[in-house]
C-alpha cells in the first residue's frame, strides 16, 4: 500500500473505529465541564502533602539527601562580603548587584537575554546538574535519580519526599453530586511548579472510598493544570494525534474547576483544566479486551537493563500499575536478558516476540515528531508499557504530553530540528537496538511519511488550535489578566514570558507555541525523510559531540535565567535596563532580609533564594 493509501486506512480506522472513552462526554475537547469540590477545612489541610527530610537518592539508597537550591546558588553572593563577617550588609549587597549588571552587560544600559544567559553561567559555574544527587548521569546510573521510595510513586516530587495522601471529599459534576469521592494532589515537575498556588493538579478516585461510583464509566478523574503550557492544549492535541496514529492512548476533556472549604473559599474558581482519562484496567479492557494484561509506568534511561533474576531489582523502575503474575515479572526479565546481552542475530530474530513492532514504530515515530524529549527520548519517563495477555509482547503508551510540539527545550539543539535518526539524547542501549532492525526502520519511517502527508501538515493543525482556543479563551480569562496575555501571545504564534509558576525545566516560553512549531518541524523532517541530516545533529559532529548523558538536565544556571528575568524585566521588554536590576535587588534585600537588621545571614540569602530563584520554590513554612 503506498503512502496515501497507508494514510486514509489509518485515518478511516480512527474515526470510524474510536475507543468507546472517545464517545463519552467525559472527554468531548468541545465541552466545558464543570467541577466543585467541596472540603471540610480539616479536608482541606490534610490534603497538603508532607515531605520528609531524607530522600531516595540516584541510587535508591535511602537517607541520601538533595543539595538544598538556596546552598547551591548562596557561594556567588557571599563573596560581596567585603569585611568577612558572614553577612551582607545592605551597601554589600547594592554593590554585588550594580558589578553583575556592568559585568555581565559589557558597559551597555540594557542587559539583553542572551547577556543574561551567559553572566550566570559565568557566575554561578558549577558542575552539571548530572553530577549532583538526583540527576541523570549522577550515582547509580542516568535517571535513577526520579525514583521514589520502594513501593511507593515515582518522579520529581516522590524522590524530593513528597506524599500525596487522599483526603475526603464531594463532588458535583455538571450538578450531578457524587460524595465522599477521593482526592489527592498528582504530578511531578506540574506539582513542584504551582506548589506554592491554588492551581494544581488533581486525581479524584471516585471509587476508593465508595465501591461502584462511577460517572460515565470512569473511577478516575486526572485534573492537569497546564502550568507550563500557557495555551492548555499541548496533552489535548497530542494525545488525538496518537490516537490517530493508531497508538491507544488517553482520551481527554476540559474541565473548569471550583473549591468550597467553609470559611476559606466560597465556590472559589482554580481555572481550567484538562480532563484525561486514566491508564488502568478499564482503559486497558476498552483499548485490548482484556483485564488480564500487565500495566507498568517506567521510569529510567536504561529501560530493559538486565539486573539479573531477582524482581525485587526492577520492581521500583517498572512500577507496576495492576498486579503482577509470575509470568509477567519473567517476561519483563527475559526481554531485559535480550536487550542487554543477545548477538545482533538473536536480537532480530527474537524481538518481534517481545516487542509489538509496528506499534512501537507507531509510538515513536508520533514522539519524534512532537519532538517530545520529556519522554523516553530524553528522561526516560512519561509513558506507559503493557504487555498484551494474547501476543504477550510489549506494548508503548504516551502519557504527560504538555511538552509536546517541542516545549521540552533541554539537551541542546532546536527542537523544531531534532533528527529522526537518533532522536534520544545519551547512550540508550534498547532504542539503539532496536533502531539498528531494518523492519523497524521501514516502519518508523513509513509512520513518519504517512504522519507528513496527512495527520501532522501544519495548516491542519493550525486549524485545530484555532478552533480550540474558541471553546477555550473565555475559561483562561477568568483565570486573570496574565494568563490570557499569555494565551492570546500563545494563539498568534509568539512564545509568551514566563511567570512565576513556571520557569525552568521547559516551563512556558521554553519553546515556540503550537502554531510556530508545526511548520518548522514538518519542513524538518521532510529533509531528513528526503536523506538530509538535521541541522541539531551536523552541529554535534561540528563539535566532535553527541548529546551525552545528563545533558537532557538543565544547566543550574539555566534554572535561574527564568526567575531572575521575570522578576527583574518589568516593562516585559525581554530585555533588562540598569535601573530595572538596581531595583530588583533593592528589593530582593528588604524581602530576603526577614529581621529587618540591615545585614542579610547566611540563612537569610539561602532561604531567599529559595523562594525567588528555585525552580521549584519551596512552600511557605507554616
Amino acid at each position: 500500500m503506498n503512502s496515501r493509501g497507508r494514510y486514509f486506512a489509518l485515518l478511516l480506522a480512527s474515526y470510524c473505529w474510536p475507543s468507546l472513552a472517545e464517545t463519552l462526554p467525559l472527554f468531548q475537547t468541545q465541552r466545558l465541564h464543570m467541577i466543585h469540590l467541596r472540603f471540610t477545612e480539616e479536608q482541606w489541610t490534610a490534603l497538603e502533602p508532607k515531605q520528609s527530610g531524607d530522600t531516595r537518592g540516584p541510587a535508591g539508597g535511602p537517607g541520601m539527601r538533595r543539595p538544598p537550591f538556596g546552598a547551591m546558588f548562596a557561594r556567588p553572593f557571599l563573596e560581596a562580603d567585603s569585611d568577612g563577617d558572614g553577612t551582607l550588609s545592605a551597601a554589600e549587597f547594592r554593590a554585588l548587584g550594580a558589578a553583575w549588571f556592568q559585568r555581565w552587560a559589557g558597559g551597555a544600559g540594557e542587559l539583553t537575554a542572551d547577556q543574561l544567559r551567559r553572566g550566570l553561567e559565568k557566575t554561578f559555574a558549577m558542575p552539571p546538574m548530572g553530577g549532583l544527587p538526583g540527576g541523570p548521569g549522577g550515582p547509580g546510573g542516568p535517571g535513577r535519580g526520579l525514583l521514589g521510595a520502594e513501593g511507593g510513586r515515582n518522579g520529581m516530587s516522590a524522590a524530593a519526599g513528597i506524599d500525596f495522601q487522599y483526603v475526603h471529599a464531594d463532588l458535583d459534576f455538571n450538578g450531578r453530586t457524587l460524595t465522599d469521592v477521593a482526592v489527592r494532589y498528582k504530578g511531578n515537575k506540574t506539582y513542584m511548579m504551582s506548589r506554592n498556588s491554588l492551581k494544581r493538579p488533581l486525581k479524584i478516585d471516585l471509587n476508593k472510598f465508595v465501591k461502584g461510583q462511577k460517572l460515565e464509566g470512569q473511577t478516575t478523574l486526572n485534573l492537569h493544570n497546564n502550568v507550563t503550557d500557557p495555551s492548555a492544549m499541548n496533552e489535548t492535541l497530542s494525545y488525538r494525534l496518537f490516537r490517530e496514529a493508531g497508538v491507544p492512548s488517553p482520551a481527554t476533556g476540559y474541565a473548569r474547576v471550583y473549591v468550597t472549604v467553609p470559611g476559606r473559599f466560597d465556590r472559589q474558581y482554580f481555572g481550567l483544566y484538562s480532563l484525561v482519562e486514566d491508564i488502568d484496567k478499564e482503559f486497558a479492557e476498552d483499548r485490548f479486551h482484556s483485564k488480564d494484561g500487565a500495566i507498568f509506568k517506567p521510569v529510567t534511561r536504561e529501560l530493559f537493563q538486565y539486573l539479573g533474576d531477582d524482581w525485587s531489582r526492577y520492581r521500583q523502575i517498572y512500577d507496576p500499575k495492576t498486579q503482577l503474575t509470575a509470568a509477567h515479572k519473567a517476561r519483563v526479565i527475559d526481554f531485559a536478558k535480550l536487550v542487554t546481552s543477545a548477538d545482533d542475530a538473536q536480537f532480530a530474530v527474537d524481538l518481534p516476540q517481545f516487542l509489538d513492532v509496528k506499534e512501537f514504530a507507531a509510538f515513536l515515530a508520533m514522539t519524534v515528531w512532537l519532538s517530545n524529549r520529556d519522554s523516553i527520548l530524553g528522561m526516560g519517563q512519561n509513558f506507559y508499557v503493557y504487555l498484551h495477555p494474547k501476543s504477550n509482547t510489549f506494548q508503548f503508551l504516551p502519557w504527560d504530553l504538555d511538552h509536546s510540539f517541542g516545549q521540552f527545550r533541554m539537551g541542546g539543539g532546536d527542537s523544531e530540528t531534532l533528527s529522526i535518526a537518533r532522536p534520544w539524547q545519551g547512550p540508550n542501549r534498547f532504542l539503539e537496538r532496536v533502531f539498528a532492525q531494518p523492519d523497524f526502520q521501514k516502519e518508523y519511517r513509513a509512520r513518519l511519511a504517512d504522519f507528513q502527508s496527512g495527520i501532522c501538515k501544519p495548516e491542519r493543525l493550525s486549524a485545530m488550535v484555532e478552533e480550540l482556543a474558541k471553546v477555550l479563551r473565555h475559561a483562561v480569562a477568568e483565570e486573570g489578566v496574565e494568563k490570557v496575555r499569555r494565551f492570546d501571545m500563545a494563539m498568534a504564534g509568539r512564545s509568551p514570558a514566563v511567570d512565576r509558576e513556571g520557569p525552568g525545566f521547559g516551563g512556558p516560553g521554553g519553546g515556540a507555541p503550537i502554531k510556530a512549531f508545526v511548520t518548522p518541524r514538518w519542513h524538518s523532517v521532510a529533509n531528513q525523510l528526503a536523506g538530509k541530516p538535521a541541522p541539531e545533529a551536523t552541529a554535534q559532529r561540528e563539535r566532535g559531540r553527541g548529546p551525552g548523558p545528563g545533558r537532557g538536565f538543565p544547566s543550574p544556571p539555566a534554572m535561574l535565567e527564568q526567575r531572575l528575568r521575570t522578576a527583574f524585566d518589568t516593562d516585559r521588554n525581554e530585555s533588562i535596563s540598569r535601573d530595572e536590576f538596581q531595583k530588583g535587588f533593592a528589593a530582593w534585600f528588604d524581602k530576603w532580609n526577614t529581621d529587618r537588621s540591615g545585614r542579610l545571614t547566611n540563612e537569610q540569602l539561602q532561604s531567599g533564594i529559595e523562594g525567588d530563584l528555585a525552580p521549584f520554590p519551596a512552600p511557605p513554612r507554616p
